[in-house]
């Protein structure tokens, strides 16, 4: 992982890389992308790179709360 377990952020920032957003929320890479191909995070594509917008990434948390809450 090229981030070594540290993230930059910055104030505003639009999109994370698959990296960032595995340490953000404390996921595999491995599970994430089951997530995104299982439709459940919403990602972008930025010429060859997926990204992930910082607003799906509160969607998917806030999903995860309503699952929770349903259980």
């Amino acid at each position: 992982m090229p981030t070594e377990g540290k993230i930059v952020r910055y104030p505003g920032q639009a999109l994370y890389d698959v990296d960032e957003t595995v340490i953000v929320l404390h996921l595999s890479r491995r599970y994430l992308y089951q997530e995104i191909r299982a439709g459940r995070l919403r990602t972008v594509k930025a010429g060859r790179a997926r990204r992930v917008p910082a607003d799906a990434i509160a969607e998917y948390v806030k999903l995860l709360e309503q699952e929770a809450e349903v259980a």
